[in-house]
């Protein structure tokens, strides 16, 4: 199962998200499942890194089955705000993701920070 945790601060931005785990719908390479997770998380990243002007903290296994972004704490309001949509973009669409794949993947929100990210 892949597991989505993000990570938000009292005033609900967020602040980091994890993603771990493979999902196990369907042989590797035919797995669609993780493939649109696998688009939308990183299709986030790419556009953080576009639109917003800035590489964020981001680190993956070699192997695959775990991602992790952090938000800088220095950006300007601006980008901030630009990269919270964002962010909050894939978290919609990861929930979609999940209401029709449950048994394969599962969002989970916190408050605070992650404590691996």
């Amino acid at each position: 199962m892949i597991l989505v945790s993000i990570y938000r601060n009292k005033d609900q931005d967020i602040l980091s998200f994890t993603m771990e785990g493979h999902a196990d719908y369907a042989p590797h390479g035919q797995d669609l499942v993780c493939a649109a997770a696998t688009a939308v998380s990183f299709g986030t990243i790419n556009a953080i890194e576009k639109l917003c002007g800035y590489e964020p903290e981001v680190t993956t296994h070699e192997d695959g089955g775990f991602l992790t972004l952090t938000v800088p704490g220095n950006l300007n309001d601006s980008i901030h705000q630009k990269t919270q949509w964002l962010l909050e973009g894939m978290v919609v669409s990861l929930a979609s993701i999940e209401e029709g794949y449950s048994d394969y993947i599962k969002l989970t929100e916190h408050e605070g920070g992650a404590t691996n990210a």
